[in-house]
């Protein structure tokens, strides 16, 4: 058993240099010198070597730095403020509108940028302070801005299921595509949730909003659709191409970065400068990913060396759990951890633990994983440690702790109801995937 004196320490130690404020990668890279040193000896630095050159030449994580350079070039461009301002008006009337926005923008920014605590951020720069200065209620506003930030990790094109994907042997189209419902019944539970608290408390929408949304003009709607119409383009490269067949989600990325700049071109909002900023936050985001999943690659391989995946299966099997309450202890873990670690740091401990979990009580993997990235970015918004809520508090400093943390719970209940309803049909998640892999 002394792959649980081994693994402790490196759980404890993880768990401390986080604490510590260390960044991830350099946590992962102590973790795994220090492991390969200590358990093996010199000569296990070639397993070091060897880890890298897997990882690095996985041809599916080519769709990590586009992904990300088609987002920085749609915000660099300004091209988001014109969606902004589009959905905003085609919205129109509608009650609690201001708050079916936040969730609506939320939605198309984590599908760009794929980070929880990157949305919260920036609807807690932009979005925030507008709304309080309107008078609109400030809990319910964090809330939005909560609930919408978590779908980034789940409305593909997603980081986090490219990431995913690079840990487990699932089809990465079929995880993209799995997120498609789920996100429309998250966005949808989220809205129906707001809409419902404005109507038994109309007192939460100021009435200067209905006053302002009577005087819009159908014209000025229509004018909106035909702004927010070259985002289209973009949504077909990516999504569209992959649904077809006719392109890999590495191809869709590249072609994602073009649509992009079509978009950018067609607002003149293109330059030299900009794509070129744009390049150089990439490569820095992307440098640091890749740093952490070289690491992960070898930290599975210190488990099976030390025996832990085996020891964890024998002991988990010798539970004699049902399907259904293994699933809930596998959710759980990973949930408390998501309340102070971040999402992705996550991944990377739980997946190789995992793995051979999924195949003893066969859990359908792509529905697995779905559920599994659903739950570790609802822990990150999860009172009173989830790291997304000090993202938001953070942009917006004037709001209290206690009024992000009033919102976030009805929020976290929403997503739970979510959780539940795919647990219990799964085909919201597998019936896409099902239809075009």
């Amino acid at each position: 058993m002394d792959w649980i004196y081994h693994l402790s320490i490196a759980v404890l130690l993880m768990l401390a240099l986080f604490l510590a404020g260390v960044p991830v990668f350099v946590t992962f890279l102590v973790i795994n010198i220090a492991g390969v040193f200590l358990l093996i000896g010199t000569s296990g630095f070639g397993l070091f070597a060897n880890s890298i050159y897997q990882t690095a030449t996985q041809t599916s994580l080519a769709a990590v730095p586009l992904f990300i350079v088609m987002g920085e070039i749609l915000f660099r461009s300004g091209a988001i403020d014109v969606l902004i301002d589009a959905v905003d008006r085609i919205l129109g009337r509608i009650r609690g509108r201001d708050y079916c926005l936040i969730t609506v923008l939320s939605t198309v920014f984590g599908a760009l940028c794929g980070s929880p605590v990157a949305v919260a951020a920036l609807l807690g720069r932009t979005i925030m302070p507008s709304m309080n200065g309107r008078g609109f209620n400030t809990r319910l506003t964090s809330g939005a801005i909560l609930g919408g930030a978590t779908l980034a990790a789940i409305i593909p094109p997603s980081l986090g299921v490219i990431i995913l994907r690079s840990l487990v042997d699932v089809s990465i189209a079929g995880l993209l595509i799995a997120g498609i419902l789920p996100g429309i019944l998250l966005a949808t539970l989220m809205v129906a949730y707001t809409w419902l608290r404005i109507l038994f408390n109309p007192g939460l929408e100021p009435q200067t909003d209905s006053i302002n949304d009577t005087q819009r003009m159908a014209k000025d709607r229509v004018g909106a659709i035909i702004r927010i119409l070259p985002f289209s383009l973009v949504i077909f490269f990516v999504m569209g191409l992959i649904m077809l067949g006719v392109a890999t989600p590495s191809e869709s990325a590249a072609t994602g970065v073009v649509g992009a700049l079509i978009v950018a071109a067609i607002y003149r909002k293109l330059s030299v400068k900009m794509f070129f900023e744009s390049l150089l936050s990439a490569v820095s985001i992307t440098a640091v990913l890749m740093v952490i999943l070289l690491s992960s690659k070898l930290f599975g391989q210190l488990l099976a060396f030390i025996g832990a995946s085996a020891g964890l299966m024998q002991a988990v099997s010798a539970l004699d759990l049902s399907g259904g309450w293994m699933f809930l202890v596998l959710m759980a873990v990973p949930f408390f951890l998501c309340m102070f670690i971040d999402l992705f740091a996550i991944m990377m401990v739980a997946i190789p633990i995992y793995l051979p979990l999924l195949k003893v009580y066969g859990y359908d993997p792509v529905w697995f994983w779905m559920l599994f990235l659903i739950n570790i970015v609802l822990g990150s918004m999860t009172p009173p440690f989830g790291y997304t809520l000090f993202s938001l508090k953070g942009a917006a400093p004037d709001v209290s702790l206690n009024d992000i943390y009033i919102g976030a719970w009805p929020m976290m209940i929403v997503f739970l109801i979510g959780m539940i309803l795919m647990f219990v049909f799964p085909s919201i998640v597998t019936v896409i995937p099902g239809l075009f892999i």
